[in-house]
């Protein structure tokens, strides 16, 4: 399969679970799944993005920054993502959250998980293209917040309380997605100061 393939794929499951995860995280009062939500809508622009740049790129043939500069933007809307969800989630563990309904949240989490997990091995092995690791690291990372917020949840709804797990949850996954983000900013910006093929 062509990464053009693969990259449309992706972005198709990623505008499939938007509509569920912001609906559900709406309904439930889960800030890990509108985040998560959220982060999927960043996903697909970045998915859309990544698209356009490699078919830039292959126009150019292969001279063209636009790789690396797709790459640039996804995961800087990463980054202003994860601070969003990191802002929330501290004003919610000063002010207090509100009651999660537990069961949606488990059951859509568990979704958006497998989604992610077919989105990774659809995107197979991205080494050496920055645009690609951008889009595999947006994906791994939504994977793995997927599963952090319905283990909250799942403790939440067993419980019968602790609402703050949801936000504690969605702050630890903004800080290592945010952390995954600055490094591959970094890896780009030294990639763009090579000089271009010509």
């Amino acid at each position: 399969m062509t990464r053009d393939r693969r990259l449309a794929l992706v972005l198709a499951i990623n505008l499939a679970m938007v509509t569920a995860l912001l609906l559900v995280g709406l309904f439930a009062h889960s800030l890990g799944v509108l985040a998560s939500g959220a982060d999927y809508l960043g996903d697909a622009l970045g998915s859309a993005v990544s698209l356009l740049a490699l078919r830039t790129s292959r126009r150019a043939r292969g001279s063209s920054r636009a790789p690396s500069l797709a790459a640039l933007l996804n995961a800087s809307l990463l980054l202003l993502v994860s601070a969003a969800v990191a802002l929330d989630a501290v004003r919610r563990l000063i002010a207090g959250a509100p009651v999660i309904h537990g069961a949606p949240v488990i059951v859509v989490s568990v979704l958006a998980a497998g989604a992610m997990i077919a989105c990774a091995v659809i995107l197979g092995d991205v080494a050496g293209d920055l645009n690609m690791q951008s889009v595999m690291l947006d994906t791994v990372a939504d994977a793995a917040a997927a599963v952090g917020v319905a283990l909250s949840a799942t403790i939440i709804l067993l419980s019968k309380g602790g609402y703050w797990l949801d936000s504690a949850v969605a702050l630890a996954i903004a800080l290592v997605v945010g952390y995954h983000a600055v490094r591959l900013i970094q890896r780009v910006r030294v990639d763009l100061r090579e000089p271009v093929a010509p």
